[in-house]
């Protein structure tokens, strides 16, 4: 069996890495890969985004199955062209996947569909409107946008009549750092200004959402979904900020452990009758079938659990510690989501709990260096119970490097969260490259 995994980061080197350990025993390719999926597939380069070159070598090749890391080709329709093509490939078409793309969209559907969230406003055109406005005056993708001043006005009047924090997040895709907290709503009067009319993040940020500050734990629940059946993956916790303590800006995350502490049995009923059912039924009745990896970022609030957002694929750094915990064989899982036949298996997890910790290179999440060398993974490696996936990393003249904004994601398992933090953590120190930054608190905050 042939395997192609498309990404090239932390999430992308724990699929390959549980793939390989299939009783299938799977021939794996990884496009582009990095320096930790070379050693257990064969790197392809060929971008993420190269969604034709992708195609193409999946047909050469005689790729059985494809498996979706990252959400930009997804939401760019890398499923409908492979199901075109006749491939099989795991994740939902682009017009399913606009529940991670266009936040503006989410936020309606989980408003028709009653699914509990923030209270939110919309501001901007919609996608359709700037195209059509572009068309008309010819206009570069670079050029100014007039069209935007009217919703870049009525969101600053908006914000001026907040007395309660709010967040403001880029509708667009903006890779986990276009989401913006603000307890005192002034403060975001500048983080439009960026967004709308310097254009910060670009296309992602030329609609906004502003909501409410939910107050409340937040939790990652997961679910396999084969177009009737949903799967509940085990619960994880990410650590989006950069700092201690949650201090600091918004990154891809900087560590997460399996599973949640806060969650309980009724909670997942909960969040599966309540999040999970209706998002997949208004899909069905606006004729689109959802199929792939469903991911509900929540806040649990003292009124019960309310979706933060939705993504289309495996979180990162969140899939580490949860594949570290699976113990049944992926490929089955990820075949049953394709097939629709989730309701014919069960997977088995270890009860342990799992930690990642990440390491970022210094400047992360902004500018920061790449081709530092990296030390003492070896060692690393030698230990039981513990993995290091490689996600920002290249082979230069057979030497590691930094390539990225988060390098690496040091995951343990323990038998309870702190051994297994205490144990990630001593990995973290045996490791070195100019520069590293990581949290030192992942997973100390439990209850």
């Amino acid at each position: 069996m042939k395997i192609l995994v498309v990404g090239s980061g932390g999430r992308e080197h724990a699929l390959c890495w549980k793939l390989a350990q299939s009783p299938r025993n799977p021939t794996i390719f990884c496009a582009p890969g990095n320096a930790g999926t070379r050693q257990i597939a064969e790197n392809i380069a060929i971008a993420a985004d190269d969604i034709t070159g992708l195609v193409k070598f999946a047909k050469v090749r005689g790729i059985d199955l494809t498996v979706v890391g990252p959400e930009d080709p997804l939401c760019a329709g890398i499923v409908d062209r492979f199901q075109s093509a006749g491939l099989r490939i795991v994740g939902p078409t682009a017009e399913a996947a606009k529940l991670e793309g266009d936040k503006a969209f989410a936020k309606q559907l989980m408003r028709e569909a009653g699914v509990p969230t923030g209270e939110a406003r919309v501001f901007g055109p919609t996608l359709q409107e700037i195209a059509q406005a572009r068309q008309s005056r010819g206009q570069r993708e670079d050029a100014a946008h007039p069209e935007l001043l009217t919703g870049y006005e009525m969101a600053r009047h908006y914000i001026s009549t907040r007395d309660e924090g709010i967040v403001v997040k880029a509708a667009g895709l903006a890779k986990g750092k276009g989401v913006f907290v603000h307890p005192e709503p002034a403060d975001a009067l500048k983080t439009i200004e960026d967004l709308m009319v310097n254009r910060s993040l670009g296309e992602a940020g030329q609609r906004i959402v502003v909501e409410e500050l939910l107050i409340g734990r937040e939790v990652s629940v997961m679910a396999l979904v084969d177009g009737r059946t949903i799967y509940l993956l085990e619960t994880a916790a990410d650590h989006k900020r950069l700092g201690d303590g949650d201090k600091g800006p918004n990154t891809g995350g900087m560590g997460a452990y399996s599973p949640s502490t806060i969650l309980s049995d009724a909670d997942l009923v909960t969040i599966q009758r309540d999040v999970f059912v209706p998002t997949i039924d208004a899909l069905r009745r606006d004729d689109v079938e959802y199929r792939g990896v469903l991911y509900a970022g929540l806040m649990m609030t003292a009124a019960g659990p309310k979706v933060l957002e939705f993504n289309c694929r495996f979180g990162d750094p969140e899939t580490q510690p949860i594949m570290m915990r699976l113990k049944s064989d992926l490929v089955e899982a990820l075949e049953a989501t394709v097939d629709g036949r989730l309701d014919q298996i069960e997977l088995r997890w270890d009860e342990r709990p799992a930690v990642c910790v990440v390491m970022a290179a210094g400047g992360y999440p902004g500018d920061y260096a790449k081709g530092s060398a990296i030390h003492g993974l070896a060692s690393a490696d030698a230990m039981n119970d513990v993995h290091v996936f490689h996600a920002g990393t290249a082979v230069n003249e057979d030497q590691i490097v930094t390539n990225g904004g988060r390098v690496l994601g040091v995951t343990a398992l323990g038998g309870d969260i702190r051994t297994a933090a205490a144990r990630a953590y001593e990995v973290v120190s045996s490791i070195s490259f100019d520069g590293a930054v990581y949290r030192r608190d992942i997973g100390m905050k439990l209850k």
